[in-house]
């Protein structure tokens, strides 16, 4: 009993430090934004106000010309895909046949990322 007594203090005494740590961590923050006068408050934010560009902050990219999108076929892009999916396909089949662990995790001959 009396190890469940000295436990039971010395877990809240741990937790009145952490508390105090805690509390001691984020007052200094506080203080320190409080102490700031406000000539230096109201530069900071005329300041900000300056370099933020209104309105058009997120303007839209250039338009690329169609041509540059299109340097590939879109019918080699389709047999690359279809390629792919045959291999995944038949490496699930392979593994529903014989399940095990490498045969999971191993990489299929596709060229494309899983």
């Amino acid at each position: 009993m009396e190890m469940l007594l000295m436990g039971a203090c010395l877990s809240i005494f741990g937790l009145a430090v952490a508390c105090l740590a805690f509390g001691a961590a984020t007052r200094e923050s506080g203080e320190v934004a409080a102490a700031a006068p406000a000539m230096q408050k109201e530069a900071v934010k005329a300041a900000v106000a300056q370099r933020l560009p209104g309105p058009r902050f997120f303007v839209n990219p250039p338009a690329r010309p169609v041509a540059a999108y299109s340097n590939v076929p879109i019918e080699a892009l389709l047999l690359q895909i279809e390629n792919h999916v045959r291999l995944e396909h038949a490496a699930a089949e392979c593994f529903l046949e014989s399940p095990n662990a490498s045969l999971l995790h191993s990489r299929t001959i596709s060229t494309l990322v899983n």
